[in-house]
């Protein structure tokens, strides 16, 4: 079980393949994370589930490409 606590605003987040995908805005409720804003100005939502492990990233269970499918834009 991921500690929630451990992620903080301006971590990036780094997907299955290794690569950063996204940054941390802050913690959206118990159970999303909202990322910053994107070129296009729009924040995305991801579960808290999609997360693997905490470090000095936030580390996901998937490619990049397939969390940017898969992310909402409201939590």
């Amino acid at each position: 079980m991921i500690d929630s606590k451990q992620i903080q605003p301006h971590m990036p987040v780094v997907c299955s393949q290794g690569g950063q995908f996204a940054v941390v805005d802050h913690l959206e409720g118990t159970d999303q994370i909202k990322l910053a804003r994107d070129d296009s100005g729009q924040h995305h939502f991801i579960p808290l589930s999609w997360v693997t492990t905490v470090d000095d990233k936030v580390h996901i269970d998937r490619p990049g490409k397939e969390a940017m499918k898969q992310w909402t834009t409201s939590s």
